[in-house]
């Protein structure tokens, strides 16, 4: 009876600690136990071929917008955006894309320069606001241009980072940090940390 009891104890213990290691990633990042599909799109990479939905299939996809006249989110979270990809293109397949919002004055020639400073193996998509509103709302992010008839304006635009997963659906959002007086920006370490716990649970 004792030999029975042990060995229900051990399979219990087991049991349990399978549940624990089954247990959805606890991060700040907000996580969709049901990834949001997204619906297909046609944009231009900064060599001026089409992208499609299809880009997003096999691989984890990191989304942040900006646009090439950003004075100061836009470069710093690329910066750390290219730690990161560092930090996890050994153990994960990723993409990191860079979706600029503003088709006007980003040409393609424009974005390939600019992203070729961070990291020539990222993604620097546009296309006219028709194509790229709808596929912005539905990574859960925004935009919006105030005047562009001005000849320097601004765009605003999330400072979050939408995680799309290898089906082409929309995962998670990673979101800045926010102190005042300081830009928002995504912590390294933080984002690195929570991106390996929820691709290890949500597995391709």
């Amino acid at each position: 009876m004792k030999r029975l009891w042990l060995g229900l104890v051990v399979v219990l213990t087991l049991f349990l600690s399978a549940c624990m290691d089954n247990d959805p990633p606890n991060v700040d990042a907000l996580v969709y136990e049901n990834a949001k599909p997204l619906s297909d799109f046609s944009l231009q990479d900064q060599h001026g071929e089409e992208v499609t939905k299809q880009q997003f299939i096999g691989q984890w996809n990191l989304v942040f917008l900006g646009y090439t006249s950003c004075p100061d989110i836009c470069p710093m979270t690329l910066a750390k955006l290219n730690a990161v990809y560092k930090n996890l293109r050994s153990e994960y397949p990723l993409q990191v894309w860079f979706v600029s919002v503003d088709p006007q004055r980003d040409t393609a020639a424009k974005r390939k320069a600019y992203i070729d400073y961070f990291n020539p193996d990222f993604l620097a998509v546009s296309g006219d606001h028709k194509a790229l509103f709808p596929m912005v709302r539905e990574l859960g992010l925004i935009y919006a241009i105030s005047d562009s008839s001005q000849p320097e304006y601004a765009v605003d635009h999330s400072a979050s980072i939408a995680l799309v997963d290898g089906t082409g659906a929309v995962r998670a959002i990673f979101k800045p940090e926010f102190q005042q007086g300081k830009v928002p920006l995504v912590n390294i370490s933080q984002l690195t940390d929570e991106f390996k716990q929820i691709a290890d649970y949500y597995s391709l």
